[in-house]
């Protein structure tokens, strides 16, 4: 007798009956048919994975690298580890001092380029990175012109100060409604 088996059906059962095994297959169909019922969980597409085997798409591009302490570098990325140190080739730090008033819809200011060369970047520092558009790279940013690096900095350092201060009023401000925050502390001292 000739039996029509798949791959799903169970290994048949030594010194079992025909009724057994005709069991065993609707007890398999039955179960086939509630797994086909109930969806499978989705995969995740390659580019919602944020490791740095990512990284390797952007080998041997000029990327932009915001760090978590402001500076903005360009550079070639030549090589990379798996806890996304960055090795940067021609890197050029730009730095930017807004002279306009800050509600303006254009910002207007100043900006300057300081070359580093090769330049290391640990991973836990680097805040956003991406790759800059080779056609637009040798445009200024719009609304800021070119000065010298020590003038830009002066400015920029101002400007964070004025900042900082505008930020600790508040947060003072804050406290005596009966805010609390996390730079609280620094108010208190």
């Amino acid at each position: 007798m000739m039996e029509n088996l798949s791959i799903h059906d169970p290994p048949p059962q030594p010194g079992g009956s025909a009724l057994g095994r005709a069991a065993a297959a609707a007890s398999t169909a039955a179960t086939t048919a509630a797994a086909a019922a109930t969806p499978q969980p989705q995969q995740l597409p390659p580019q919602m994975f944020t490791t740095a085997a990512q990284l390797l798409d952007l080998t041997d591009k000029k990327l932009l690298v915001c760090l978590r302490d402001g500076r903005k570098l360009n550079g070639v990325l030549r090589s990379w580890d798996q806890f996304a140190n960055l090795v940067l080739q021609s890197t050029v730090e730009r730095i930017y001092a807004i002279t306009s008033d800050p509600s303006d819809p254009q910002p207007k200011g100043l900006y300057a380029e300081q070359a580093h060369g090769i330049f290391l970047v640990r991973g836990e520092n680097v805040l956003l990175l991406g790759e800059i558009d080779l056609d637009k790279d040798d445009d200024p940013p719009p609304g800021f012109e070119r000065a010298e690096f020590a003038a830009v900095e002066k400015l920029a350092k101002e400007r964070r100060a004025v900042e900082k201060t505008k930020e600790k009023k508040k947060l003072q401000k804050l406290a005596t409604l009966g805010f609390e925050g996390e730079n609280l502390g620094e108010i208190i001292l």
